[in-house]
């Protein structure tokens, strides 16, 4: 080993002598570069994450911007693979494999229509730009400079995005037409009055650091922005989407019908699960998971005094007991999850994070049409806090035995904790902030509320069966989703599927397989990363007996950020042999 660590010592040497930069110097660089890109690819995440370069700037969303991103990309991807990896530190090699994956995808995607589309019926840059005000930084003066330019850049963003969406259009690769129910309407609600809009709200009070004759200058041009800007933008793009894009909907409910539908439905396989499974095996995996899930529900059911799990269900769905009366009533019930589970963080992990999270409801305008709760990752720079967002329309059909485990997944030990870990390590910044594979954190959401078993959050037969329902659910996602975009399904028999076998109500249902539809292969990344971390603790368990640890698993898992499962694998495998190793180097 210290041979090893001269020798390449003396290469480097020889090379910074010789003028040319050492692999570990142009790798450094390399991710230099590549971090200023992204940041400037993405201004009002740079802003959040305190880099304040690109404070006026909204997101070019330009057709040219686009392509641009893409050969940016292969370049990027040229001098990663130019680098000679043998000669970085064990750290340096594992950013080197997550950076060129990522590389490797953006190249990928930049080939093919679907990059053109910014929205989906549930979210895109509409509903980014609508939460921005809850999520900007408001701290000075420049601050609110920087907020009002936004405004005021908003309708040049959404002309852009018309034009681009009319490119996918064109290419054949507009939304399926039973996802898009409503959607213009809910870009309309945010066009309010001044009195009541959303964007004006973070000028309602004056800060002392800012004189009252800028404050006025400020509020009058937000004011301005809003009524003569960003109203009108959203009603432009509202009619554009009832005049032209609704009109231009796909008919069909799969990708797998389309041209080259195909080979891009196994790209996103790919790339959201991060293995090389088909999507035939998939399919088939879904089906064993389905079958195993189902004899549990049975057990569940009986033990609730029910004769089968279809009674069960029944009684669930009919029950008033177990649905809220009150948006007030179902977030009270979230809260009281969210801080059960709070007690239970330091038996379950060594390291926490400093950020905390707090509890909001879905915003109106999008709620009827998104899923049951979704987390909204903070940003300390901005001061502002994770944020577990719940669902509070269609009460009836949002039941409180489903709460443990939506809790769990979303807020802790879910998503909040996974997220602001990996915003505290010390990693480069593309991997704290920008790479997030699906299957790892959606795995480990999943995993979350698995550990609600040993947390005690499902000692009721209700929550239990909540809990298997949710498993099913994810189960019934490997089913449908391949279903849909490889095997030919039709929208009503993923419907039918889902209502056969899980305990989500029709509305839940109706909305996950329109996500389904919307978003292919993305839903597949959950249950395929649980299932690897599951195997990788029962591996560990076998390994190390009875000196397995269990917050010792869990932080050595969450701490390298989200990686894809391969080397999520290889990591962990390599962790359970060196916690071998010091054992086996102990006094008996």
């Amino acid at each position: 080993m210290a041979r090893a660590c001269l020798v390449a010592l003396l290469i480097s040497l020889a090379a910074a002598s010789a003028g040319v930069a050492s692999p570990r110097a142009q790798f450094a660089a390399l991710l230099d570069d590549y971090w200023r890109a992204w940041l400037a690819r993405n201004p009002t995440e740079a802003t959040a994450l305190g880099e304040r370069a690109f404070d006026d700037r909204l997101a070019d969303l330009s057709v040219a911007a686009i392509d641009r991103a893409s050969t940016e990309a292969q370049g990027f991807l040229a001098r990663t693979n130019a680098i000679g990896v043998a000669a970085l530190s064990a750290e340096e090699r594992t950013s080197a494999r997550i950076l060129r994956r990522l590389l490797e995808e953006e190249v990928a995607w930049g080939r093919h229509p679907a990059r053109y589309r910014l929205f989906t019926h549930r979210e895109g840059f509409h509903t980014a730009f609508a939460t921005w005000p809850e999520r900007a930084p408001f701290f000075t003066a420049r601050d609110f400079e920087s907020y009002v330019a936004r405004l005021e850049a908003f309708p040049a963003q959404v002309d852009q995005a018309i034009a681009t969406t009319r490119a996918s259009v064109k290419a054949g690769w507009a939304l399926p037409c039973a996802t898009l129910a409503g959607l213009p309407q809910s870009v309309r609600q945010v066009a309010e009055p001044p009195e009541r809009s959303r964007f004006l709200k973070p000028l309602a009070r004056r800060p002392a650091a800012v004189s009252e004759r800028r404050w006025d200058d400020l509020r009058r041009r937000a004011t301005q922005a809003v009524e003569r800007g960003v109203n009108p933008a959203y009603l432009r793009f509202a009619h554009f989407l009832e005049r032209e894009y609704l009109p231009a909907c796909r008919k069909e409910d799969g990708v797998g019908a389309l041209p080259g539908g195909r080979a891009f439905y196994a790209f996103r396989v790919a790339a959201e699960t991060t293995t090389d499974l088909t999507p035939q095996d998939i399919h088939r995996l879904g089906l064993a998971e389905v079958a195993r899930i189902r004899d549990e529900m049975e057990q569940v059911a009986r033990r609730a005094g029910f004769p089968d799990r279809a009674a069960y269900v029944a009684h669930l769905r009919a029950d008033p007991r177990y649905y809220a009366r009150t948006p007030e009533e179902l977030m009270r019930h979230a809260a009281y999850w969210a801080k059960f589970a709070d007690g239970w963080m330091p038996r379950l992990f060594g390291r926490l994070p400093r950020l905390p999270y707090g509890l909001a409801q879905i915003p109106a305008e999008t709620a009827p049409g998104t899923t049951t709760a979704y987390y909204q990752p903070g940003a300390p720079a901005a001061g502002r806090a994770g944020v577990y967002f719940v669902n509070t329309s269609k009460l009836n059909e949002r039941p409180l035995f489903e709460l443990p485990a939506l809790t769990l997944h979303e807020a802790v030990p879910g998503h909040h904790h996974q997220i602001a870990l990996q915003q505290e390590l010390d990693l480069p910044p593309f991997r704290r902030h920008a790479a997030f594979f699906t299957a790892f954190v959606e795995g480990w959401g999943l995993y979350a509320e698995h550990l609600g078993l040993e947390m005690g959050a499902y000692a009721e037969p209700a929550a239990d069966m909540g809990r298997l329902s949710y498993e099913m659910w994810r189960a019934c996602r490997l089913v449908v989703d391949t279903g849909l975009h490889a095997l030919g399904w039709s929208r009503q028999q993923a419907i039918d599927f889902m209502l056969e076998n899980t305990a989500l109500s029709r509305a839940n249902v109706e909305a996950e397989v329109n996500r389904y539809m919307a978003w292919p292969g993305q839903a597949l990344a959950y249950k395929v990363g649980e299932l690897k971390i599951r195997a990788l603790r029962a591996e560990a368990e076998r390994a190390l007996g009875e000196a397995f640890d269990l917050r010792a698993f869990h932080d050595a898992l969450l701490g390298q950020g989200a990686l894809p499962l391969d080397l999520m694998e290889e990591e962990m495998r390599a962790w359970i042999a060196a916690r071998q190793q010091a054992l086996a180097a102990m006094p008996r």
